[in-house]
């Protein structure tokens, strides 16, 4: 999934939804599930052993001091 393809479907769900989002909030929302895609898809290949979970072994970074998407909190 490219990037138009992630805004697409957000706005898509929104619609479907009737949740109000304006260019602007659409665009971080996607944005987010594209980082979301992304770790999911790091997390797919790791290999793992029958006997271990993802959860053990997974441990988020910090959230960044600043969000790259301007007027986002």
């Amino acid at each position: 999934m490219n990037d138009a393809d992630l805004l697409a479907y957000v706005q898509a769900a929104a619609r479907l939804l009737e949740l109000p989002l304006d260019e602007a909030r659409a665009q971080a929302v996607a944005l987010q599930l594209g980082r979301t895609l992304q770790m999911t898809r790091q997390l797919e290949a790791f290999p793992l052993a029958q006997t271990q979970e993802l959860s053990e072994i997974f441990c988020p970074a910090a959230f960044p001091a600043h969000d790259p998407v301007q007027g986002m909190p």
